[in-house]
């Protein structure tokens, strides 16, 4: 299972890791279950063609406002979204997954939200900062479970 992920603060960060060492044990118990390749997007990243189904990870940096008629404008995450654009890169992206900080209401998640809506995949699950390891094995299995559905 591969992830791209773009992490400002770190908190995305951590929570991919933390989904990769439960995908490690997970694998362990049934190797049914996938690990996860993780791959960081950054400013700094060489742009590729990807080549193999993936999922994407994004945290949510806003301009401000109230994410309904103003302050829904993506600041710091654009690489992210230009990445996706790159190649065509988002036709085999499976579906995203958003984080963000709920004391921002409308806000939350909105980066992850306006990508499905742009790039025409799915807004799998969100989490909130590094979320709990509850919220790890809740958007562990969302992602088999879209797995499963989607590549033969």
């Amino acid at each position: 299972m591969n992830i791209l992920y773009l992490s400002i603060s770190g908190n995305t960060r951590a929570f991919v890791k933390k989904l990769a060492g439960y995908a490690i044990k997970q694998h362990t118990i049934d190797s049914r279950f996938p690990e996860v390749v993780l791959k960081e997007i950054h400013e700094n990243s060489d742009f590729e063609k990807e080549r193999e189904p993936f999922f994407t990870f994004v945290p949510t940096y806003l301009d401000g406002g109230n994410g309904i008629d103003n302050g829904d404008t993506e600041i710091l995450t654009e690489t992210m979204r230009e990445y996706l654009e790159y190649e065509n890169n988002y036709a085999l992206c499976l579906g995203v997954v958003g984080s963000g900080n709920k004391n921002f209401n409308n806000q939350y998640c909105l980066t992850a939200k306006q990508y499905a809506t742009q790039f025409g995949f799915s807004f799998l699950a969100d989490y909130e900062l590094r979320g709990t390891q509850a919220d790890v094995e809740r958007v562990y299995q969302t992602l088999v479970e879209t797995l499963k559905t989607n590549v033969h």
